[in-house]
């Protein structure tokens, strides 16, 4: 099943003739589910029981419009991102591996965008790109254990941990919420996708190019605390509610870990991808006023 935040409404997407179509949810149900995410996620095992048994009409589906695609949790409760998350990543960043629970910060909500966006590079400078799958939750988890943390994983969808190094790095100690949530800073989609889609959830791959050039590529299965693990330990901790959305972490190759370093320009273009599931697309523009 593949859920989409189509105009801030909750959608079915489905395969029609190899093209992407949909169907509004509420609608579908008669006012049933929905109309928004948050109240999808709120029942989200009765809506995944009603969609199994759902048939739609070929009539009644349209296109999908990507210029419309919103994040697929655009409103979640909580914001969970992960540090350091691939050996060869924390390697580049000067780091040794996490061995327990590994670092954890958030990404503000005004941050969130969809799949196909425009991103105003900050005056500050030194934009850099992260690759991530990210989870959301699909029920109110505590003290999860891991063998039962699928069960708790609405889906999965592909984002980008973008990342302004000036600001994360500056002061007495590091501001990574804040350097990671300029607006536009977290784009995701293009939908969500059930975990029984996939042959294996625990192995994507992963990747992402600037102007064609690909500067990361990895797999999902390289994960240190892999989607199940993380659920669990964070669920030790906090309680998790529907909705919620987790960044799992970059592979390596980002521009901060270079030789020498490089970041986004004016003007260049991010493509970002995961399998089985869909793609990404960022062009960088100037900030008003900035040369």
């Amino acid at each position: 099943m593949r859920l989409a935040n189509i105009d801030n409404r909750a959608a079915l997407v489905l395969d029609q003739d190899g093209a992407a179509k949909f169907v509004d949810i509420a609608n579908a149900s008669d006012g049933r589910w929905g109309p928004g995410l948050p109240e999808v996620f709120e029942h989200w095992a009765e809506v995944t029981a009603w969609a199994v048994e759902l048939d739609v009409p070929a009539g009644q589906l349209a296109p999908v419009d990507r210029a419309r695609l919103g994040a697929p949790s655009p409103a979640p409760r909580q914001v969970f991102a992960v540090g350091l998350n691939y050996h060869a990543h924390a390697a580049e960043s000067g780091f040794a591996a996490p061995t327990e629970l590994p670092p954890v910060f958030t990404k503000y909500v005004s941050s969130f965008s969809g799949p196909d966006t425009e991103v105003v590079l900050p005056s500050a400078g030194n934009v850099d790109w992260e690759v991530e799958l990210v989870a959301v939750v699909g029920r109110e988890a505590r003290e999860v254990a891991e063998a039962d943390a699928w069960s708790c994983v609405a889906g999965l969808t592909a984002g980008q941990d973008l990342s302004e190094r000036v600001t994360q790095m500056r002061g007495p100690a590091p501001q990574f919420g804040l350097g990671k949530s300029f607006d536009g800073f977290s784009p995701q989609g293009p939908w969500l996708v059930t975990p029984d889609e996939f042959d294996d959830p625990d192995d994507l791959e992963l990747g992402c190019a600037i102007d064609g050039e690909e500067v990361q590529k990895g797999r999902t299965r390289d994960l240190i605390f892999s989607v199940p693990k993380l659920i669990a330990a964070l669920s030790e901790i906090v309680t998790l509610y529907p909705g919620d959305v987790v960044f799992t972490g970059t592979p390596a190759g980002v521009g901060v870990g270079r030789e020498p370093q490089r970041f986004l320009q004016t003007g260049e273009r991010l493509d970002s991808w995961i399998e089985g599931i869909g793609e990404l697309h960022q062009t960088f523009v100037a900030a008003p006023g900035a040369e």
